[in-house]
């Protein structure tokens, strides 16, 4: 077994609280105006995905997702197995992770590290695996 990606998954794990940190503004002591009234985003257009250029994105996937039966010691979860998922499901997963829809320090860290089109050829790659 590789250690490299569990390294990186890591280190993401960890690093995650940090950078959440970093970003709050320290010098924004007063409060600021209220915001203008919040317009509705255009829909996102789905990129389509490149599942040679994925391949070349998912091996810090493999390092949990890749492991038959992988069982984290604390917390405690299954990992679940991505390989054959829809790409729609897929790229939909790691946008809410990198939105923060959804909950997982780890994912969150991963998936803020990817842009849209990086996302879809992820899902692209992780759809052909069985």
């Amino acid at each position: 077994m590789r250690s490299q990606p569990f390294a990186v998954c890591l280190a993401l794990a960890l690093a995650l609280p940090f950078g959440a940190a970093a970003q709050a503004d320290p010098q924004q002591s007063e409060p600021s105006a209220p915001a203008p009234a919040a317009t509705p985003a255009p829909a996102a257009v789905p990129a389509t995905g490149n599942a040679e250029a994925g391949r070349t994105l998912a091996y810090t996937c493999q390092g949990c997702h890749g492991i038959t039966g992988y069982k984290n010691a604390y917390p405690s979860y299954r990992v679940p197995k991505i390989g054959g998922q829809s790409a729609q499901y897929l790229g939909q997963a790691l946008t809410e992770y990198r939105e923060g829809k959804r909950k997982h320090p780890t994912m969150q860290a991963q998936s803020m590290s990817f842009s849209t089109q990086e996302i879809a050829d992820l899902a692209a790659y992780l759809s052909t695996l069985k």
